[in-house]
């Protein structure tokens, strides 16, 4: 009998929704940015669920045309009207402030205080998400409601942060496997109070690894928890010997809205990953998207999908962030991501991994004309394996096409039959002495 691999992710429902939703509200309150104490703390708190190791790069190092910045942390922020009272509170809400604020205290006119405000007219309550992190500045952001509300006078404006050298901080972990072979999956940590963008990528992520941990699997697998876009190109820096090894990979975000399934594909556009999860959606039933690269938009596929690595790197989520006006906003929060969708988030993701896990090719012992299947009890047993569901159809499609040549993953896209039901027959036909791996 074939010894099974990642039987802990075997397509089926899964309950971690609640798990990651608990994990991301405690990870909710914490100022983040691409450098500072807030991705620390965000590490510390991933470590009691998974061994992430965190690793420093000091400001200044030089990684590929890019430079380290210098690290930002801030612990108090507010704008006073003429008579004392907070009209801006970085401890009420940290997107607040512009993100990488350098620190100011002074009292400022209405007018010049306007030239550091920013608002979204558009959604007039909600509170916008803005940075400067490569050109030093100051800000607060707003809602337009309360932006209409301000008067003529002066007002107090502080900003209580530090813009100086340190280090940029990652987390990674490195779960060893069978092979050498890896499959990556990254997601960004440095976004602050907001939740689809990206917390959600980082919770289902930790979940995923937890799992991991406990099953036995043939690929190697590698976490990375970093800055987005300057963390993509430092970790890439730093391990160019350790990309060879990467068979797929994927970006994890926005995965706790009610959108549909969402892929971009990698700049290959053909590789193992692409087709993996678009046959993976495709069995799944569900309505969903497939959108081909593009280096104009998206996240950290773009920096793994450069020419000088072009590694097989995709971005799967539920809606993307241009198809929900709530991205970079007040309004990214618990209450606009659900348990169900991190859930069904959690389980898209096992479901990439077992398909990827028992992609496995192998060899008719029996190619000269189709063996008879009844005398072995496989004709007529629709449904009736244990191990899962298979049919005749499948049967007859495996035996076919396992010359040695077609891995199993080609085989269901070529019959349009489940993954599962041709990865169930091949274990049937291992069984009875008609297969062997390649």
């Amino acid at each position: 009998m074939k010894e099974k691999v990642v039987s802990a992710f075997r397509p089926g429902s899964t309950t971690e929704g609640e798990e990651a939703f608990a994990l991301m509200k405690k990870l909710f309150p914490i100022c983040r940015s691409i450098t500072g104490n807030g991705v620390r703390e965000t590490l510390k708190i991933i470590k009691e669920k998974i061994p992430v190791e965190v690793h420093e790069v000091p400001s200044g190092t030089q990684v590929f045309d890019w430079t380290v910045p210098k690290e930002w942390n801030i612990k108090d922020a507010f704008v006073k009207d003429q008579n004392g009272n907070k009209i801006v509170d970085f401890k009420k809400l940290n997107l607040h402030v512009l993100n990488y604020s350098v620190p100011i205290k002074k009292t400022v006119s209405l007018k010049e205080l306007k030239e550091h405000l920013h608002t979204m007219p558009e959604h007039p309550e909600w509170v916008p998400y803005l940075t400067s992190y490569y050109k030093e500045n100051w800000g607060f952001c707003i809602s337009y409601n309360e932006f209409e509300k301000l008067r003529e006078g002066n007002y107090e404006v502080f900003i209580d942060s530090k813009l100086e050298n340190g280090s940029l901080t990652y987390g990674e972990l490195y779960i060893k496997g069978q092979v050498e072979d890896e499959i990556l999956f990254s997601s960004y940590t440095c976004h602050p109070s907001m939740c689809d963008d990206n917390l959600t990528g980082v919770v289902v992520l930790v979940m995923l690894a937890k799992k991991l941990l406990e099953s036995k699997h043939k690929y190697s697998y590698r976490f990375l928890f970093i800055p987005e876009t300057i963390g993509a190109i430092t970790w890439l820096s730093k391990n160019e010997d350790k990309v060879k090894n990467i068979t797929a990979g994927v970006i994890a975000m926005n995965l706790g809205n009610k959108g549909n399934p969402t892929y971009k594909k990698s700049r290959q556009g053909n590789a193992l990953i692409d087709k993996a999860v678009e046959k993976m959606l495709v069995d799944s039933g569900s309505p969903h998207t497939i959108i081909d690269f593009t280096p104009s938009y998206g996240s950290d596929e773009r920096q793994f999908c450069s020419p000088g690595f072009n590694l097989p790197v995709g971005a799967l989520m539920r809606s993307p962030a241009w198809d929900f006006p709530e991205y970079h906003t007040s309004a990214d929060n618990p209450d606009f991501v659900s348990v169900s969708s991190l859930d069904k988030s959690f389980d898209m993701y096992a479901r990439l991994i077992f398909l990827l896990e028992n992609n496995e090719t192998y060899a008719s012992l029996n190619p000269k004309c189709e063996p008879q299947l009844g005398k072995r009890g496989l004709y007529g047993a629709i449904g009736a394996r244990k191990s899962g569901y298979f049919n005749e159809i499948a049967l007859l499609w495996v035996l076919n096409m396992c010359d040695g040549e077609h891995p199993l993953l080609d085989i269901a896209i070529h019959s349009k039959l489940d993954f599962e039901q041709i990865k169930n027959a091949a274990d049937a036909l291992v069984e009875k002495g008609l297969l062997k791996k390649a």
